[in-house]
């Protein structure tokens, strides 16, 4: 959780200096990301929306691809063999169903893995939501559903976009359970994912989980939440912080001291930078990688515009 905090600020800076594309923050949600991904094994899955930066890097995504991703080259979403993680899907809801499909072909294949699938809030809003929750409830696939609700779709309260008392009553119309959990106590959350698991393991179907937390900074780096929350909210909310709760458990149990937190954030910082500087130096993506990585086989079409691309990238000198 350090190390994503640590890499968090990071590109926030790096968007502010112009360095990076717009990029959305998850401090304050670390135990939200890293709580159910601590339930998996190495054959899980691992299906994020855009928002999952401790997850990713709990699931081994390379920290300087994170940072290509955002950067705006797609060679940032081409993760090592063996790292089971999907493309972060920026359209809202719409990798729930690609969970569903993911854990159903496990089914029918025999396999023991489960997918685990997060979404925000908002995103319960969109059809790709239901739809997904519906069928994985009638397939009884290994799915494991974690919504962070963190407050905001965006700009909108979640009492503006939703009368259900909870999120994770939803679950009920869809034939399986839900549970209401609090989003920043990552034991809890490693708790209640460990459960689900163990439950789609067994063939019993899916779980949504609802990390009930908060997103300390803004929606994007293209957002402005002191717009619509007010200072007394957001202090209340970082009085929570999951890392400093955490700290003081591990503290109170006598597993922690001030030493070992300076070297943890003095490590995170010196590994970030070190992935940046890898990220930053990669070379740029061509404008015929469109071409080239599109399809496994090049259509005719396809490969006759390449021609004219590249013909007319060299007689005007550009690209």
């Amino acid at each position: 959780m350090v190390l994503a905090r640590t890499a968090d600020t990071k590109a926030v800076t790096l968007q502010r200096q112009g360095r990076m594309g717009a990029y959305p923050p998850s401090r304050g949600q670390e135990a939200s990301q890293l709580g159910p991904a601590l339930a998996l094994t190495d054959g899980d899955w691992v299906i994020p929306g855009f928002r999952e930066l401790t997850a990713l890097i709990w699931r081994g995504a390379p920290l300087w691809r994170l940072f290509l991703f955002w950067s705006g080259n797609e060679e940032g979403s081409l993760y090592p063999d063996g790292v089971n993680v999907t493309p972060s899907v920026i359209p809202v809801g719409d990798q729930i169903p690609h969970a569903v499909g993911v854990s159903y072909a496990s089914k029918l294949r025999g396999e023991d893995a489960v997918a685990l699938v997060y979404i925000g809030d908002g995103g319960t809003s969109q059809g790709g939501f239901h739809e997904g929750l519906n069928m994985a409830g009638v397939l009884k696939t290994p799915t494991i559903v974690v919504c962070q609700n963190n407050q905001y779709a965006i700009s909108v309260p979640r009492s503006q976009q939703t009368a259900s008392r909870t999120i994770a009553q939803k679950a009920v119309a869809y034939g399986f359970p839900g549970i209401l959990v609090d989003g920043n106590d990552v034991l809890a959350l490693y708790v209640a994912a460990k459960a689900a698991v163990e439950r789609a393991r067994r063939g019993e179907g899916p779980t949504l989980i609802e990390s009930y937390t908060y997103r300390l900074g803004d929606h994007t780096t293209s957002d402005d939440a002191s717009r619509y929350r007010g200072e007394e909210e957001l202090r209340k909310w970082e009085a929570k912080d999951p890392l400093k709760r955490f700290r003081l458990y591990l503290e109170a149990k006598g597993l922690w001291d001030q030493g070992q937190e300076d070297e943890a954030w003095k490590e995170a910082e010196k590994t970030v930078e070190e992935e940046v500087e890898r990220a930053l130096s990669h070379p740029a993506p061509s404008a015929e990688d469109v071409f080239r990585f599109t399809y496994e086989t090049m259509p005719p079409e396809l490969a006759e515009q390449l021609e004219t691309l590249k013909r007319e990238s060299g007689e005007g000198g550009g690209d």
